[in-house]
């Protein structure tokens, strides 16, 4: 095709399409006839399409920390997808289904993870997240929510679980140490008082013992102070696990009702479905009559 006739045909091109804006702008009110009785239909069907119910549920990833309380370490927890690839996994499903009686195939697709954030805060440093389930009964979406919720605190919560474990059984045997360091002291006044009020044993004899009675109070003493400071800090390192750490349902799962469809996505299908309809129409009110006519359109 040489390029003369291929000019030709863009400028053929470009008066049918002049000439069919043209004809859509004469008859402006068929599109917006069709673009509000679009809406309207939309909204209609978004509403008449059946009721189902949403349960939302908040958790709390927790924020691990190094072993002794240091700076922030990566973890699942910290992983920004961890999150959705755990609930949307056929184990969870399964998993999900079996504790609220619903099927798997109604919770695949109807799973939604959101991270919790304030403006300008990075999603991936946010240990906030929002599960929600849509199913057709309040009370199983409710469960298949929770038990996805508590299915994610599971996998992530692992090392933090390891270590409170770690934490309350150096805390039990520092209790232990102070109830045999109490009983030893105890032990060691006893002795020292039977010394003192003794009137049969030597001065030197008696010296020597008290001073070693002394010594031990003494050790006793200073051990027992090294072992209340040694728990205090393991106490406090268990706070921060079990209570910043680890992660939690924050507020459990509660079902409200919705929509099938979403009524704006409904409604700017239906706009569009009806501009397209109303200009259609436009287009061949325009050219019925010279079709009757056996004339060729405008």
């Amino acid at each position: 095709m040489s390029d003369e006739r291929a000019s030709e045909l863009d400028a053929e091109q470009e008066v049918d399409l002049r000439s069919a804006w043209s004809r859509i702008q004469a008859r402006w009110w068929l599109p917006a006839a069709g673009v509000v009785a679009g809406i309207a239909l939309g909204v209609v069907l978004a509403l008449g399409g059946g009721q189902v119910y949403k349960a939302k549920t908040i958790v709390f990833l927790g924020q691990p920390f190094a072993p002794s309380g240091g700076g922030q370490i990566q973890s699942l927890s910290t992983n920004p997808r961890t999150v959705s690839e755990i609930v949307r996994s056929e184990t969870a499903l399964k998993a999900a289904a079996a504790a609220s009686g619903l099927r798997v195939g109604q919770l695949r697709g109807a799973i939604s993870t959101q991270a919790v954030t304030t403006v300008g805060q990075a999603k991936a440093t946010n240990p906030l997240v929002e599960i929600s389930v849509k199913g057709p009964a309040p009370r199983k979406v409710e469960r298949a929510a929770d038990a996805l919720a508590q299915r994610v605190i599971d996998n992530v919560s692992e090392y933090v679980d390891d270590k409170i474990a770690s934490l309350k059984a150096q805390i039990a045997g520092d209790e232990k140490e102070l109830v045999e360091i109490k009983a030893r002291i105890e032990r060691a006044q006893t002795q020292l008082e039977g010394i003192l009020g003794s009137k049969s044993l030597p001065l030197a004899e008696r010296l020597l013992l008290l001073t070693n009675i002394n010594n031990v109070l003494g050790f006793a003493e200073q051990r027992r102070r090294g072992v209340q400071d040694d728990m205090r800090s393991a106490q406090q390192l268990l706070s921060l696990a079990e209570n910043v750490e680890r992660s939690r349902i924050v507020e459990p799962a509660g079902a409200v009702k919705t929509t099938a469809r979403s009524g704006r996505n409904s409604a700017l299908v239906g706009a569009l479905i009806g501009f397209l309809l109303g200009a259609g129409a436009a287009l061949w009110a325009d050219s019925w009559p010279a079709r009757r006519s056996g004339a060729p359109a405008a």
